[in-house]
């Protein structure tokens, strides 16, 4: 017998635990896996418009190249207002009349399931598929009522759309992220206010740069190189009053010791995690340092500390050191760090700042 697996959804975005589900789904079951993107979800206003996702869903699809795997416009294409699951699985079961039907929910909705529309009939014609996620209390009274089977899969990792569209995780296709960078959708209506247009497009060229050398390196928390790169320079469209201000509420013990030049990457931290929900320390640590840098940098910190110095907008041929970063992370970060030191040599600049020379000291033993 044929089996069917659906998969509803806003999809927006589509991130890499959709599609990891969908893989274990399709696999443990030996099923196909129908794709059916919501026009207009019932729970919620997607931020993306509907062709935006659609086709991001189209690159995510294509990118993964699982077998197995396609999409039904139903919902996109209808007249309806308010799309029910119902519907589509009495049609998909209607066309498909033999095979046995999988309905895949998220946890959250096996406690929302009895709140359905129909919800008994859609359970006897598709079985309810849901995936456990830690720490979510599951109802059992509807865990028994609609027969719902769990999918013994744990390895999908946690991402929410939500988390993707504030920046706090970019756990998505490259496809998808391109599209999203490209399209300037989601976080990036934020950032566009807060930047100018050409601080901006660096900006993304960092974000890029070290996210190639995290992931070519083999950097175990590769995808937060693109955020802390994206938001390393979030500060600088901030007037100096208010830059002083700041300085002066979060960080009032360097204040006065720092020179104004470093101020945005103390700022930066802190709009990172005010504007953007931005908690993960290797996140902010980069950001806080990416400048000046500082002794006993993290992996992500000298990825970011090197991109920034290094990439392609830069206006000078940086590709000698992009291609050391791209062989060795550290190797290439002694580089630019010795390069950034010759530079300040040449044009008689003194480092002004404790930070700046312990980083010189300790990775280039200049005291």
């Amino acid at each position: 017998m044929e089996s069917l697996v659906i998969f509803g959804g806003s999809f927006d975005p589509i991130h890499n635990a959709h599609l990891r589900i969908a893989r274990a789904a399709s696999l443990l079951l030996n099923a196909d896996v129908i794709f059916v993107p919501a026009k207009c979800p019932r729970w919620k206003t997607p931020a993306a418009s509907t062709e935006d996702r659609l086709k991001m869903l189209r690159l995510a699809l294509k990118e993964d190249g699982s077998p197995g795997f396609s999409v039904d416009l139903t919902e996109i294409n209808g007249i309806e207002e308010v799309n029910y699951s119902i519907d589509t699985v009495r049609r998909i079961k209607k066309k498909h009349p033999k095979a046995k039907l999988y309905y895949l929910i998220g946890a959250d909705q096996v406690n929302a399931f009895d709140r359905w529309k129909d919800p008994e009939e859609l359970a006897k014609l598709a079985t309810p598929l849901y995936v456990s996620r830690p720490g979510y209390e599951l109802k059992d009274e509807n865990l028994v009522r609609f027969n719902m089977r769990r999918l013994p899969y744990d390895k999908s990792g946690y991402v929410s759309s939500s988390d993707i569209r504030t920046l706090r995780s970019i756990d998505v296709p490259i496809s998808v992220r391109d599209y999203i960078e490209s399209h300037k959708l989601y976080y990036f209506n934020k950032l566009a206010t807060m930047v100018s247009a050409h601080r901006l497009a660096h900006s993304i060229s960092v974000a890029n740069l070290a996210y190639s050398i995290a992931r070519k390196n083999d950097v175990i928390d590769y995808q937060k190189a693109y955020i802390a790169g994206l938001l390393h320079d979030c500060a600088k469209g901030l007037p100096k009053v208010r830059m002083n201000a700041m300085m002066k509420e979060h960080f009032p013990d360097i204040v006065d010791e720092m020179p104004y030049w470093t101020y945005h990457q103390f700022i930066g931290s802190k709009l990172a995690e005010i504007e953007f929900g931005i908690q993960d320390e290797t996140v902010l640590d980069a950001i806080r340092y990416h400048a000046t840098g500082r002794a006993h940098m993290t992996p992500i910190g000298k990825i970011i500390y090197e991109s920034d110095k290094i990439e392609p907008t830069r206006g000078y041929n940086s590709m000698p050191l992009i291609k050391k970063c791209m062989k060795s992370y550290y190797v290439g970060f002694l580089k630019v760090l010795q390069s950034n030191r010759d530079y300040l040599k040449e044009q008689g600049c003194e480092i002004d700042n404790r930070l700046t020379k312990q980083c010189m000291e300790l990775y280039l033993g200049e005291k």
